[in-house]
């Protein structure tokens, strides 16, 4: 008798492989290809996983795979105009799926995901440029529901004496300071004395 088939995963097996990989990466451990970054004069070396690069980065996966065998495998990329801080980010973020940076720099990280092809770090940056922007958008809402209310208050301020002088008429019928009657003038006295 056949039992069913079972399903046996990992929730944390992904994690402990990104971990691993960038251990043996930080360590220079395995490492087959080695990426030269250079930007305006400043120039660094990355040691890296062409399987890892292969699997994040569209780029990575055709430079590797349009390797001729002639030349023998490539151990060496060169890449221009990419800065060594976001070359640095972009490989600690394909290795462990997170990365911290500036706020002023995600565009550059976008940037740099769209020239490798990284679609993993692209959509990253572009779902924070999205809350980055919507947080934007709610402060400038709060700002202009602030700025009117303060301009209603104001408003209503300056209108409400006016407003009261409009509902409290002076009462000749009543004699007294402030009220209607003259100091010089005593109030009128009733005719049946």
């Amino acid at each position: 008798m056949e039992s069913n088939p079972v399903l046996l995963e990992s929730k944390s097996s992904p994690i402990n492989l990104l971990n691993e990989m960038q251990q043996l990466r930080l360590l220079g451990h395995l490492c087959d290809v080695t990426v030269s970054v250079e930007y305006q004069g400043v120039r660094a070396e990355f040691p890296a996983h062409k399987a890892v690069l292969a699997a994040t980065s569209k780029f990575f996966k055709e430079v590797f795979l349009n390797e001729k065998s002639a030349d023998g495998p490539r151990t060496n990329v060169l890449l221009s105009e990419v800065r060594v801080a976001d070359f640095a980010s972009f490989l600690e973020f394909v290795y462990t799926a997170r990365v911290e940076v500036e706020e002023d720099r995600v565009q550059r990280m976008l940037e740099i995901a769209e020239k490798l092809k990284c679609l993993d770090l692209s959509e990253t940056c572009f779902q924070l440029k999205k809350q980055m922007l919507e947080s934007v958008l709610l402060e400038l809402q709060n700002f202009s529901e602030s700025q009117n209310s303060e301009e209603e208050s104001a408003a209503h301020a300056s209108v409400a004496p006016a407003a009261e002088a409009e509902r409290d008429p002076p009462d000749s019928s009543v004699a007294g300071p402030g009220r209607g009657a003259s100091p010089e003038r005593p109030a009128a006295k009733s005719k049946e004395r």
